[in-house]
């Protein structure tokens, strides 16, 4: 592949920044403000503010999680963080790293047939991010591949 970017140094970490940034941002304003409300209004009884901030806490908690997605590649492979998983994958495991047009996110194909959404790298709200990051993961898979792996590996860049 002629435009292949040079693979980036390792230790790399890869996730949707200004998603990220979104929700944390959403989360803590959503957190203050709804404390705040239960704590003005003068009608509530301790357990119905608690309930309040409970809620809050709830919902900043939720918005955590989905901040959560990344994916580090080392030297070793890579760990992909979704919302409420991890796995560890050896770079032999990864044959092929997808983004298409239209996907929510980057997808690795691997070498027990299955496909492992990489919720790290996502097109969004940071389009071009995305598709710079899908193009050096690649690049890495690439690099550490034994010998492109019966050909299959350029097949379906996207």
């Amino acid at each position: 592949m002629s435009d292949a970017p040079e693979p980036p140094a390792l230790p790399v970490t890869f996730r949707p920044g200004r998603t990220r940034a979104v929700l944390l941002t959403a989360g803590a304003a959503i957190f203050v403000v709804i404390t705040t409300v239960a704590l003005l209004l003068e009608k509530l009884s301790p357990g119905e503010r608690l309930s309040f901030v409970f809620t809050a806490a709830l919902l900043f908690g939720v918005l955590v999680l989905l901040a959560r997605p990344k994916a580090v590649a080392d030297d070793s492979g890579v760990t992909v963080v979704n919302i409420v998983s991890a796995r560890r994958l050896a770079w032999a495991e990864i044959l092929q790293v997808n983004l298409r047009p239209g996907d929510p996110w980057v997808f690795l194909d691997l070498s027990d047939g299955t496909s492992l959404p990489v919720l790290g790298i996502q097109p969004g709200i940071a389009k071009q991010h995305a598709i710079r990051d899908a193009r050096a993961l690649r690049a890495l898979v690439e690099a550490h591949s034994l010998g492109g792996r019966d050909g299959r590996h350029d097949e379906h860049h996207g």
